[in-house]
């Protein structure tokens, strides 16, 4: 696998990662269904049918079948929604729901590759209304996502764009036209075998605990598989890093003193006559 700090050149490149079951743990328009049953938007009977939809999702792998009736169900089910109401309530339980099923991989590869100079773009068929804040508490530089219909404030139920499938491939090649980027120094992640045509857009393809699918044809294509933990979740990602941080710098002061004793005891032990300063000044 090609390392992540390797020089950029002269051309710009992106690093492209699906969103469920790649970044989180889940399905993050499913997860915000007992919020959004909390705000009112929905009744309890559809809250037990999104548990089950993640159910599924979860143990199944997202064919295109899959995809498909989750199209249906999700636009069905958002029809009349008032957006603004949406976008608030994402916004006021968002660390609360999403916080604890990221992957930590998933931020270190950020991180790395934002620190290689390359933009994140995170991919997603979950609607803007939530792709969008989780990109930028992940510090994502851009994102694709599916775009509702709205009309007088409402989703009209109808999809503007949907970021399924071929249609991904396509937004991100419209995207590197658009930035600059050489999709051939480009990286992807995804889980799905329905992301085949995103990862075969770019020169560095990743599955992430890839379905049985994807996992075959990476093997076949000589794609690398990573295979990512449970979640710990940012909040305590970023509680052990405060943890270690003190450590650390326990150990360098520590250190620092050990040497300078050292020394002194050097600077002590040295023959008067060495000429390096460890005797009376002539």
């Amino acid at each position: 696998m090609l390392d992540l700090m390797e020089p950029l050149g002269t051309t710009r490149s992106a690093a492209f990662f699906d969103l469920d079951k790649t970044i989180i743990a889940r399905s993050s328009t499913l997860a915000f269904s007992r919020p959004f049953y909390a705000g009112g938007l929905i009744n309890r009977r559809t809250v037990l049918r999104s548990a089950y939809a993640q159910f599924v999702y979860l143990l199944g792998g997202a064919d295109h079948d899959q995809m498909e009736r989750m199209r249906e169900y999700i636009s069905a089910m958002c029809t009349g929604w008032d957006v603004r109401t949406v976008q608030a309530i994402v916004a006021d339980t968002l660390h609360h729901i999403v916080t604890p099923m990221i992957h930590d991989e998933a931020v270190e590869l950020i991180e790395a590759h934002h620190a290689a100079g390359r933009d994140v773009v995170i991919v997603s068929s979950s609607g803007v209304e939530v792709v969008e804040p989780i990109g930028a508490m992940l510090g994502a530089d851009k994102v694709i996502a599916t775009r509702m219909v709205v009309a007088d404030g409402k989703y009209t139920g109808e999809i503007a764009e949907y970021a399924y499938g071929p249609n991904k491939a396509t937004a991100i090649q419209a995207l590197a036209l658009a930035e600059g980027y050489d999709l051939g120094n480009s990286f992807a992640y995804s889980d799905s075998i329905t992301d085949e045509p995103m990862l075969a857009t770019v020169g560095h393809p990743h599955a992430v605990n890839p379905d049985k699918a994807l996992r075959r044809l990476a093997a076949e294509r000589d794609w690398p598989v990573l295979d990512f933990k449970e979640p710990v979740g940012l909040a305590e990602r970023s509680r052990l890093r405060e943890v270690r941080r003190p450590a650390m710098a326990a150990g360098l002061v520590a250190g620092l003193a050990a040497g300078v004793f050292l020394l002194a005891s050097r600077r002590r032990s040295r023959p008067a006559s060495d000429g390096l300063g460890g005797g009376p000044e002539s």
